[in-house]
């Protein structure tokens, strides 16, 4: 089965398709001159020293995704070791004395 236009069809296809293709007569290229697609040193310079910020990016970030603990449902146990030892010291051991009230009583004064 071979697909054919209508011959109605086929005339008005084929001029449209001709003058769609046509490139613009005014000289104008759509900015494509004798130099498209040409880049300068600097534009090289330039992309290397994005791609060279992007690996420092990319650097930083996965040494703070290793830093990322597994869970955030309990604290680690760094800092449970570090609270523990933080209680111990802020508990005193020493019994308590009496302390004796040195303001001066009614009687003496």
């Amino acid at each position: 089965m071979s697909l054919t236009l209508p011959a109605g069809v086929a005339l008005p296809v084929t001029a449209s398709a001709l003058v769609l293709t046509q490139q613009p007569g005014d000289g104008d290229n759509g900015g494509q001159g004798e130099d498209f697609g040409k880049s300068s040193p600097v534009g090289f310079l330039v992309l290397i020293l994005f791609l060279i910020a992007v690996a420092f990016l990319v650097r930083s970030m996965t040494k703070h995704l290793k830093r990322v603990p597994a869970s955030f449902d309990d604290p680690p146990a760094e800092e449970k070791a570090e609270a523990g030892i933080a209680e111990k010291v802020e508990e005193p051991e020493v019994a308590e004395k009496p302390v004796k009230d040195s303001s001066p009583t009614k009687a003496e004064s």
